[in-house]
């Protein structure tokens, strides 16, 4: 059965995102080198991040009404690439997570044997990502229908947030 633009879309989106996990985990260290008060700072700077994030989703949820409306018409595969390439491209978002978080995290990881391994294990945690969340939303699209099931997801997020604001502030 045809999966739609949306889920032909993941490999290329999967792509982007590994291409600056690479980037991330092989030049991260030479930013430390030049600058070993860095990962601290992001650390820092990322859990005050999470925290305000955190606290908007937990905003949103006590608003509510959020819900999934099923569009009028399916979108193309190239509307979808070039939307999925600009929400890559000029997310601020990406740059965190790819460049900062995984290229902090993987300077814990000395030996280039290592830094390979976690620098995979990273884009595969991505291609996983990427394809639960597109199949998984195409699975529970009828649910995602309720306000009630999207404040429980931002509730979720928002707790997620918190805990990995307090994990990065830990470790800082």
């Amino acid at each position: 059965a045809f999966a739609g633009p949306c889920l032909l879309a993941l490999p290329s989106l999967f792509c982007l995102d590994a291409i600056l996990i690479v980037i991330g985990v092989a030049g991260f260290g030479a930013f430390v080198a030049a600058l070993p008060w860095l990962p601290r700072a992001m650390s820092l700077a990322g859990a005050a991040f999470l925290i305000v994030y955190g606290a908007l989703r937990f905003r949103a949820a006590l608003h509510g009404g959020e819900s999934l409306k099923a569009g009028a018409s399916q979108p193309t595969l190239a509307k979808v690439l070039l939307a999925g390439a600009a929400f890559t491209w000029l997310n601020p978002h990406v740059y965190l997570d790819t460049l900062g978080i995984v290229g902090a995290v993987s300077t814990g990881y000395p030996e280039v044997a290592d830094k390979i391994a976690f620098g995979i294990g990273a884009a595969f945690a991505s291609f996983v990502f990427f394809f639960s969340l597109g199949y998984g939303a195409r699975l529970l699209a009828p649910l995602l229908k309720k306000p009630r099931a999207w404040q429980i997801i931002e509730i979720t997020i928002g707790a997620t947030m918190w805990a990995i604001a307090l994990g990065l502030i830990h470790s800082a």
